[in-house]
């Protein structure tokens, strides 16, 4: 699968540089603390935030297979790639905040209810965390 990928020109084969993986998922432990700090205040950022602490997450495990997101459409790639190894209702879940996420930065301010947010900081915090495991189980704890 990964190979196809690669052919469809949705990822790129690269070493493996374990400080990017580190680096990515800090920062999607970042985004998570920062998501659940910004709802008090904004709905539509809280949500984006903790998209992107998904889209850091998976791109760890990306970096950690020795890939990167390619071509024009890195978020697809992303999404992508996460198709390989997340259960499809997170994939579903993933591609549908990348969507929503792109409408509220770009087209519709107000678009994203205070519930959506949370699930949105909550379902973040779980693929986080699961993301991290499956690198760690497949790297022996490199991590």
């Amino acid at each position: 699968m990964l190979e196809d990928l690669e052919r469809e020109g949705y990822i790129k084969k690269l070493p493996v540089d374990w400080k990017k993986v580190k680096d990515s998922l800090n920062l999607s432990k970042r985004d998570i603390r920062v998501a659940r700090e910004v709802l008090k205040d904004d709905y539509d950022w809280a949500y984006s935030i903790a998209y992107n602490a998904i889209l850091q997450a998976v791109r760890a495990h990306m970096y950690s297979k020795g890939y990167r997101p390619s071509g024009r459409n890195q978020h697809i790639s992303v999404v992508r790639f996460a198709e390989v190894f997340l259960k499809m209702e997170d994939v579903i879940a993933l591609d549908r905040m990348r969507r929503k996420r792109h409408a509220s930065i770009y087209d519709t301010v107000g678009m994203i209810s205070e519930r959506e947010a949370v699930n949105a900081i909550e379902r973040a915090e779980r693929l986080v965390n699961e993301i991290e495991e499956i690198i760690k189980e497949e790297n022996g704890e490199v991590l």
